[in-house]
């Protein structure tokens, strides 16, 4: 979440009428993020968040809206787009697809204890559940065909040891692609960048996920090493800490049970949500683009977090 676009408390007075919330009292940047230009805003019916979309399309954004209208309607804490009174939910602001959605109570819980990632992890796999009939299908924009495109764009920025971990692993990554096990892996809609700074807690108590915009339908596995990756480590180092990930893969399975096909993919599937995360902060801090309020993300704690999914198996599925 950064500021690409600005948007004005004049701006807003003059776009948001059709919403039906009232008077626009105050808006303020979100600075954290890269992708998109958010904003908290204030109306007379509450408090509110504006994105402005950066790179998707008006074709493309149905599916991370709707998706989200269907997941607050199954009772998955996300949320919820506001439609206009022509129950739009996707509106042109300065040129740029926009959506006004519900803001979550709470905070994010930046230094999780198993309890968090208990929780975490049981959502997740009722997000999984919940989507399962949705009928719209998209896939992750940033999977593999991305890594093919984005690996020779960051190659030359890397020093010799760092471009033959990447090449390593992207051989790695594409025989693993193309095995059975692979094709044996459920999937459907899924996050796709369920961080810590991503998800929302009343205390100990989940109050829901938000920043849908990396999702797509994937591996559910895929999803679940992204967040594992994220909450259940060390930052420093990007080792595994062993009670966290025990407590977000039990509570998982306890609501939605892994299958054969998962318990042998799950080394490769951290190791490519590692990959994944890497790719990108390479190719955001090398090459990035202009925004009022933009902190591009340390590349080497992928990389790191990349090395030791190599080097040290992670605890099994179940």
């Amino acid at each position: 979440m950064a500021v690409f676009t600005p948007v004005t408390l004049d701006d807003l007075t003059q776009w948001i009428p059709p919403f039906s919330l009232g008077k626009a009292l105050a808006i303020r940047g979100i600075s954290s993020g890269i992708e998109n230009s958010n904003f908290f805003i204030d109306t007379e019916r509450g408090e509110y968040v504006l994105t402005v979309f950066e790179n998707l399309s008006f074709e493309q954004l149905p599916f991370y809206l709707e998706l989200m209208r269907h997941l607050a309607r199954r009772g998955v804490l996300v949320p919820a787009p506001v439609a206009n009174q022509q129950d739009q939910i996707i509106n042109p602001l300065h040129g740029k697809p926009a959506a006004i959605v519900t803001k979550l109570e709470g905070d994010c819980q930046m230094a999780p204890a198993p309890v968090h990632c208990a929780a975490v992890g049981a959502m997740l796999a009722k997000m999984h559940l919940a989507a399962q009939d949705f009928p719209i299908r998209q896939p992750n924009l940033r999977g593999l065909p991305w890594w093919r495109e984005t690996t020779p764009v960051v190659l030359p920025y890397l020093p010799p040891d760092g471009q033959q971990l990447l090449r390593d692993e992207m051989a790695f990554q594409e025989a693993f692609a193309a095995s059975e096990t692979y094709r044996q892996l459920p999937n459907g809609p899924v996050h796709a960048d369920l961080f810590r700074n991503n998800v929302m807690f009343n205390g100990d108590q989940l109050s829901g996920f938000f920043d849908f915009y990396f999702a797509g339908c994937d591996t559910w596995l895929f999803d679940l090493a992204v967040t594992v990756n994220d909450w259940c480590i060390d930052l420093s180092t990007g080792q595994l800490d062993i009670a966290r990930v025990r407590a977000m893969l039990d509570a998982y399975h306890g609501v939605r049970p892994f299958n054969a096909a998962e318990e042998a993919a799950w080394q490769p599937m951290l190791r490519a949500g590692a990959l994944r995360f890497w790719l990108s902060r390479l190719y955001d801090f090398y090459l990035p683009r202009a925004a009022e309020m933009l902190t591009p993300h340390d590349p080497g704690h992928f990389e790191r977090i990349l090395r030791q999914r190599v080097a040290h198996p992670a605890p099994n599925l179940y």
